[in-house]
């Protein structure tokens, strides 16, 4: 299964646009930062990830403000011409 919920943050957003199909689409950034346990010992986890919102989804987060904490979910896949990967959010919380 490939599904992924993430508390984050976001810090970059493109302006709202939309796919030759009429979609509204939405690129963006979320921040990351927590504490998790790894082998027993605790580790401050930080990361960047881009990710793209279609949709609902898309109108929802142009309308976001920078900075606004939230919880994420979707799914991971690679992004274009097979370089890293894109988280595609789903659902906002």
């Amino acid at each position: 299964m490939n599904r992924l919920v993430l508390s984050a943050t976001l810090v970059q957003r493109s302006a709202l646009r939309y796919t030759p199909a009429g979609v509204p689409a939405c690129d963006l950034e979320l921040r990351h930062e927590s504490q998790a346990s790894e082998a027993g010992l605790p580790r401050r986890v930080s990361l960047d990830m881009r990710a793209v919102a279609l949709g609902e989804v898309a109108q929802r987060v142009a309308a976001l403000a920078l900075g606004s904490p939230g919880e994420y979910a979707g799914f991971l896949a690679s992004g274009r011409n097979g370089r890293g990967v894109v988280f595609h959010v789903t659902a906002i919380d």
